[in-house]
This record gives structure tokens, sequence and C-alpha cells, in this order.
């Protein structure tokens, strides 16, 4: 919008702001101040270029934040505004230094702001600290507002009540806390379903919103839900926030299966593209079809895997034929299944010692409580808190080199590969086989001097790690 100023008016802009919080308490909601705004406007003459408003926006949220108000500093830096219109102080700032960062970009573009319900110069050197006085008063209020509000949140996740924002999909709220809604229990037990039966995102969008219309969740939620800890009843860092509708297990795997995810550029569908690095420079490897033309004139087509960053990092690469690992897999995946299993049953014979720091931790609280009290010299407590410390970090090592213990999932994997698996595995059309890889493996391993396969990692291993 062009603005065209007049020499014998003030180009006047309106800028007004909500925290919901001050909507509920004062009742200085948007209408409100913009009706007080406009009436001062015109009574005094002057000419009222735009509105500026934010709504729902804390004044101590970074000024990017705030759109219209990043708006109304274009238009100021743009030379169309005179004098910015403002109801109180805390509206327009609540931090000394965006205070003096904005003053200084109305100083140079000659733009003045006016509070209507509060009389403020800027003109004078008693003005301006008084404004400095202010400003500093209610960053101080809006501080320890932050400080009482962390303070009630941190007592709402300890009681595992929940706190703001939408309600996740399949859960409503009861007495303050999450619980599988009955309406929707049905449609999110079948997302997750779905999804464990192909282990892929698009797939399981598709199929729902075809098999529920109108109860669907939107693809971008089903999206979400699916990489969402709260489905495995995690939240805050807490477990057993709400009753899950997956595994904590279950809920890694998905995430395992999204990091290492990688999307071709056709639709076409390939057994092991999110499974392999590029053993140059650790890119994920995509699939492509590769045509050959026979002698006979006839064209074939057969798959191959090359890394997905090749011609933007490295002129060399490795291509492989998607036969051929599927060729080495079914030779080697049950003998290192098995030599698998046999080191899990080893080291449940063998279980790792508990966890001793906590004793230290405890030992360390109780000297520093000594300390505070009086009781020992401060040479006596520096030397037994450094020796504690040193115990400590012992002691953590030893955690580390100890063993994790081993999860169940492995003797499942070999019981979903028994008997004549390779027979049954012939049977399963491409879709049924792709799935079967992406439920085993987390990793197939390639030679940069050979190129060829030369290892893989089972995906309970990922998972745990």
């Amino acid at each position: 919008m062009n603005i065209q100023q007049t020499s014998s008016k003030i180009r006047c802009a309106i800028y007004d702001r909500v925290s919901t919080e001050i909507q509920v308490q004062h009742g200085l909601s948007l209408d409100t101040q913009k009706e007080l705004l406009t009436e001062y406007a015109l009574s005094h003459g002057y000419e009222i270029v735009d509105y500026y408003a934010d709504e729902g926006l804390t004044a101590r949220k970074k000024l990017q934040n705030r759109k219209e108000f990043m708006r109304l500093m274009d238009d100021i830096r743009k030379d169309r505004i005179d004098l910015v219109l403002v109801t109180k102080l805390d509206r327009w700032f609540r931090n000394v230094k965006d205070y003096h960062n904005t003053q200084a970009v109305l100083e140079e573009h000659h733009c003045n702001w006016k509070t209507v319900l509060e009389d403020y110069d800027t003109s004078t050197a008693d003005g301006q600290l008084k404004i400095n006085i202010m400003l500093a008063v209610a960053q101080n209020e809006s501080d320890r507002t932050s400080e009482r509000i962390k303070v009630v949140f941190e007592h709402k996740k300890r009681n595992q009540e929940h706190l703001s924002g939408p309600i996740p999909f399949g859960y409503t709220i009861v007495d303050k806390r999450l619980q599988k809604d009955e309406n929707t229990r049905a449609v999110t037990e079948d997302i997750f379903r779905q999804y464990f039966s192909c282990l892929s995102k698009r797939k399981t969008i598709a199929y729902i919103q075809n098999q529920y219309p109108g109860l669907s969740p939107s693809a971008c939620q089903i999206s979400r839900m699916l990489s969402s800890e709260i489905y495995a009843g995690i939240r805050y860092g807490r477990t057993g926030y709400c009753e899950p509708y997956i595994t904590q297990e279950q809920h890694l795997k998905i995430l395992s299966v999204c990091d290492s995810k990688t999307y071709p550029s056709t639709k076409e569908p390939y057994l092991f593209s999110q499974l392999m690095k590029c053993p140059y420079c650790g890119s994920g490897m995509t699939g492509y079809v590769k045509k050959h033309k026979c002698k006979d004139g006839s064209i074939t087509s057969y798959k191959r895997y090359r890394c997905a960053k090749k011609f933007g990092r490295h002129t060399g690469g490795v291509c492989i034929t998607e036969s051929r690992i599927e060729a080495y897999m079914l030779k080697h995946l049950y003998p290192q299944l098995e030599d698998h299993i046999y080191i899990i049953r080893k080291r449940r014979i063998q279980p790792p010692k508990k966890e001793q720091s906590w004793k230290i931790k405890s030992e360390m609280e109780r000297l520093n409580l000594l300390f505070q009290k009086g009781r020992i010299r401060l040479d006596y407590y520096e030397k037994q808190y450094q020796k504690l410390e040193r115990s400590l970090q012992q002691e953590r090592k030893k955690q580390e080199v100890q063993t994790p213990p081993a999860i169940e999932s492995s003797d499942a994997g070999r019981k979903e590969i028994s008997g004549n698996w390779k027979m049954l595995y012939e049977h399963l059309d491409y879709e049924h086989r792709k799935c079967f890889w992406k439920n085993i493996l987390s990793e197939i391993m390639i030679d940069r001097e050979t190129h060829k396969v030369n290892g893989f990692f089972l995906l309970d291993d990922r998972c745990r790690n």
C-alpha cells in the first residue's frame, strides 16, 4: 500500500498486543486497545496509516516472533510513519535491550512513540531515566512470573498432569491426566498396527485415510504420532506418564527405521534402500533401475544401489545389484543370528553388577551438608570431595565397559526365521520381502575396496544401543 505523507497531518501507526493472561485478567483485548488508540488518534487529528496487532504473544518473546511488530518496523524504515501509538509501555516492551535497539531505529527515521494511558517523554534525560526504570521493573516482574510458572509446571509434571497445548490424538483428559479416548482408540491402535506391518509412514497414512474417512487424523499428524514418545507412555523424560499404545522397544524401533530412511527419486520399491551407507561419505544409498539392451534387441532391467550424494561429493562410488545383496543375506542371516543368540545367552549367565554411583553421590551430598553447617574444615572438605569425585568417575567407567542386559527380541527374531523360512520367503511378494528385511536388519555394510557386502547388524542391536 502506497502511503503519501501530508504536510498537515502526522502519520500515525497503531500497535496493540495481548497475551492470553493479560486479556483474561485485565480485559485489555485487541478490540479494546484498538478502540482506545483509534479514538485518541482521531481526536488529535492524526492520519492512521495502518493497524498492527500481535495476539497471544508475550512481550518477552523474541521480537522476530512478533510478526506484526516486524511489519511495523519495516514501515518505519521506509519512512512511512511519524508516530507509533500504544496503550501502555508493557504492550510495547518488557525488555530494556529490545527498547534501546528499537529506539535507535526510531530515532534514525525520526519516528516518535506515545502511550495513551501513561505519561512518558523520551525528549528529556529524566523521561528516558523513567522509561529505563519502568522497563527494568517490568522485566523483573516478567522474570518472577516465569519462575512461578516453571515451578507450577514442574509440579504438574511430577503428578503426570497435562500441561497445555493440543491433546494428542487417541487421548482425552480425565482428572487433568491423559487417558485413552475410546472414540479414537481403535483408529490409533490401527495406525501402529499398520505401521509395524509395513514399516512405512507413507503407506500407513494412505491406509488409515482410506480406511477411516472423516475420522482419520491429517497426514502430518499421523507422521508426528508415529515418532512421538507420548504413545510409548513417555513425556518430559518420565516413563509411565500415561497409558501407552506401544512399548518403549517399539518406539525405539520406529525411530531407528526413520533415522535410516532414504527416499528414491521414483516410486519404485526397493528391498534395502534404507539399510546401506556409502563407505566413502556415509550418506544413505538409494535404489535405481538399470536398463540393459540385449543382443537380440530386447531391454532388460534390474535394480541397483548407489550413494545418494555420489554426484555432489565424490566421483567414484559403490554400485551394487539388489539380487546380489539378497543372495548374501539369505546365505548368512541364520548363521549370524545363531552366533548372536549364543552371545546374548552367555551374557544372561553373568549379569552386570549393580550400579553403585548413587551411594557415592549420597556421600557427596552428606559432605556438602556438613560443610555448610560448619562441622568440617575447608581443607578436609576439599580432600574428601576430590576423593569421592575420583570414585564416581571410576564407577562410571566400570558401567560403560559392562555389557548391557540382553533383550528378548533376539529370540523372537530367531523364532520368526526358524523352520523352512527360505521356502516361505520365496513365496512372499516384493512388499512383504521388503517388510521382512526391515524387521530384521538395521544396517548392511559395504566394503570400500571390493564394493561387496561384508556384514550386517540386526535391528535389536541398534535399538539397544
